[in-house]
């Protein structure tokens, strides 16, 4: 799945963008959570979209059935 490939694209350029914040010495720690916040969650909805898409390639639904996602995620 070409969606699955550029998830892992975004996440791993979403991880160098929080790395840089944190070794950027010149800002201040609040400021670091501030910038960092919405990375953060932009990660978050990937990494579940991540686990959605994959769950749906390794379980497809059947044709004119609901895709069980509600029953795989923990939360």
């Amino acid at each position: 799945m070409n969606s699955i490939k550029h998830i892992n694209n975004a996440l791993a350029e979403l991880d160098k963008e929080v790395e840089t914040i944190l070794l950027d010495w010149s800002i201040p720690l609040n400021e670091k959570d501030n910038l960092m916040l919405p990375i953060l969650q932009q990660k978050r909805v990937l990494t579940q979209t991540l686990e959605d898409l994959t769950y749906l390639k390794d379980n497809p639904p059947k044709l004119n059935q609901p895709c069980g996602i509600s029953k795989y995620r923990e939360e």
